[in-house]
């Protein structure tokens, strides 16, 4: 059934966008079709697709740049830029260059469209609650970003939109989570819904649990808003099992939008492979056989796989260590790279983790120990449930995990977002996101393999993804008005949650 919804769900994307692309950011506002007369429903369907990306921006912003970053993975390929703090314009800006004509332009065309139909009930709830979940990715990787006035160029004739502040863009998603869950009921967006299948509950699970993830990129600059709006979540009902998790299933055609972007990468690119930091944490953890495989022989013996250093050529890795790339562990072709396996958004692993930190903080009553070994145990049994060739953890290998390494209060919050990083591995916008908030897992720039010599940031790890250089031109007063109030285009000026 699914394969044969996400099928005619291609139909209905080349209808809606076309697949060409113009940098442009005027041209990118500007709606040349007239999806307004499309079914509402077959454009969710769209739009969840969209947010799921395609093989050019997963590669590029996701791989590339964010996981070789918070070193999930690594490659001695030099155009895997992130792994050198090397600058290419193209691949850091490409979420912000296909979010923009695309995810935000389908959005913003749903929520007009319902609300010239006068449409207040389940599908406008989810409708706000899907523009939340697209701008939160975009401005945790850019900062500053056209927000209120962005996807308008059709509806509105907005052709510049301003950039707003990170600070008023998150006060406005919390508060449109708040007001979104009010909205659902007991209609459904049927086949279109890719995400819940229909389940409202679901929705407003996951819309809480979003509320809550917002609310802790808060920790840093408003310690205050973020108990405040965390306590909101938590109480208002937040993930309580795997059967939670948001995701969007994949299959490997007909059409492209289908398949997982990440999957076409790895059909596309063998230079991947599993960061030695990555590997390193997950010796004597039951999920290193499923995740990793030796790239020469497939085996998954976790005694076979080794992490491959962060920031080094193939020339410096065989002059340092005298091997070569095929040597190291990539991530598991059988398991987990398939064009047709889901893309993750948010689980109930990560969700538990974050109750443990706002437990440990004092702003929650439950005990800290149980939300974090819950987390661990989800993280570990979620991955026969996502991906159907993984091997099933079971209920006696998380308790000898937990019994080997056990939860230390005077090392919680290191404890609790490393185990936050391995649960977000190909979930790398996330995984760079928490560890910018966080500080943990403590890495080392390059993996601590010493400093690549044509790196543009001084030799530090990079805090965010730069903007199009296009926008100086296309969109110059509101790209300069930014510029002045977050600080230089590079890749080390933190975003406002970041200070």
């Amino acid at each position: 059934m699914m394969k044969k919804i996400i099928s005619t769900i291609s139909i209905v994307c080349l209808l809606l966008t076309s697949c060409e692309f113009d940098k442009g950011f005027e041209e990118l506002n500007v709606n040349p079709t007239k999806a307004s007369q499309l079914d509402v429903n077959n454009k969710f369907a769209s739009v969840f697709l969209r947010t799921s990306g395609g093989r050019y921006e997963n590669w590029r912003a996701s791989l590339i740049y964010s996981s070789t970053i918070v070193q999930h993975i690594s490659s001695t390929a030099t155009y895997w830029t992130g792994n050198f703090y090397t600058r290419n314009n193209d691949y850091a800006t490409s979420l912000f260059d296909r979010a923009y004509p695309e995810q935000v332009k389908e959005i913003e065309d749903i929520l007009y469209q319902l609300n010239e139909e006068g449409n207040t009930g389940t599908a406008m709830g989810v409708a706000r609650i899907w523009r939340v979940f697209i701008y939160h990715r975009l401005t945790d990787l850019y900062g500053d970003i056209p927000y209120s006035e962005a996807g308008k160029g059709f509806i509105e004739n907005i052709l510049k939109p301003k950039y707003d502040a990170q600070k008023d863009i998150y006060a406005d998603m919390l508060a449109e989570l708040e007001a979104a869950t009010g909205q659902l009921g007991a209609d459904t967006l049927g086949n279109s819904d890719l995400i819940f299948q229909g389940d409202v509950g679901k929705w407003k699970k996951f819309a809480n649990s979003m509320m809550l993830r917002l609310a802790m990129r808060l920790t840093k600059v408003d310690p205050a808003a973020a108990q405040s709006w965390a306590t909101k979540a938590i109480n208002a009902g937040t993930m309580t099992s795997n059967d939670d998790i948001c995701f969007i299933q994949h299959t490997a055609g007909p059409e492209g939008v289908n398949k997982n972007g990440h999957g076409e990468v790895f059909t596309a690119d063998g230079n991947p492979r599993l960061a030695k930091t990555f590997v390193n944490f997950l010796k004597d953890d039951p999920r290193l056989p499923i995740l990793g495989a030796r790239r020469s022989d497939g085996s998954t013996n976790p005694e076979d796989l080794i992490g491959l250093p962060s920031g080094l050529t193939t020339g410096a890795l065989e002059e340092k260590y005298g091997t070569v790339s095929d040597d190291y562990a990539e991530p598991n072709r059988k398991v987990i790279t398939g064009e047709d396996t889901p893309m993750v958004f948010q689980t109930f692993a990560e969700v538990a983790f974050l109750k443990a930190e706002a437990a440990v903080r004092g702003w929650i009553t439950g005990n800290a120990k149980e939300h974090y070994e819950e987390g661990v145990k989800a993280a570990m049994q979620m991955l026969s449930m996502l991906y159907p060739n993984a091997a099933a953890i079971s209920d006696e290998e998380v308790a000898a995990y937990l019994s080997a390494k056990p939860y230390q209060e005077d090392k919680a919050m290191q404890m609790i977002h490393e185990q936050y990083w391995a649960a977000t591995f190909l979930n790398e916008y996330e995984a760079f996101a928490n560890w910018r908030r966080t500080g943990y897992p403590e890495l080392e720039p390059f993996g601590g393999e010493g400093v690549y010599n044509g790196n543009v940031t001084q030799g530090t790890i990079p805090r965010r993804m730069i903007y199009p250089n296009s926008e100086s031109s296309t969109n110059p007063e509101s790209f300069a008005e930014a510029i002045a109030r977050q600080g230089p285009n590079e890749f080390t000026t933190r975003v406002w949650w970041d200070k």
